[in-house]
């Protein structure tokens, strides 16, 4: 599959970059697991005691330029208030920055779904 630009919306701007639909694919799986863990937190009832740490998401994919998208899902509440830290680099510029969960997710599935057109 082509290379198409994916645009990510942001906490405040927006950024664009060459990706493949494929990455946008395995990206997207493993944000379903973290979605997984995210439901399970919040649908479980308050308990005594601490509950089991879930694992922490980290997707690298490396092309035109590195992403990086990390999301700790012990800290949020639920997958609507969850903000993931997106890192955007190359050899002339690095970004860090956060964005919502629930918008990287619309995100993909909106340049899924142009590629697959």
């Amino acid at each position: 599959m082509p290379d198409s630009n994916l645009s990510l919306n942001l906490l405040e701007g927006s950024v664009s970059f060459r990706f493949t639909p494929d990455a946008a694919i395995a990206l997207r799986s493993d944000i379903a697991a973290l979605l997984e863990n995210l439901k399970a937190a919040s649908a479980r009832p308050a308990q005594a005691g601490r509950p089991t740490p879930k694992p922490a998401m980290e997707y690298r994919h490396t092309g035109e330029v590195f992403l990086e998208v990390f999301c700790n899902p012990n800290i949020w509440p639920s997958p609507f208030a969850a903000k993931v830290l997106i890192t955007l680099r190359d050899e002339r510029i690095r970004l860090t920055t956060e964005a919502e969960l629930t918008q990287l997710v619309n995100d993909l599935n909106e340049f899924i779904s142009s590629a697959s057109a």
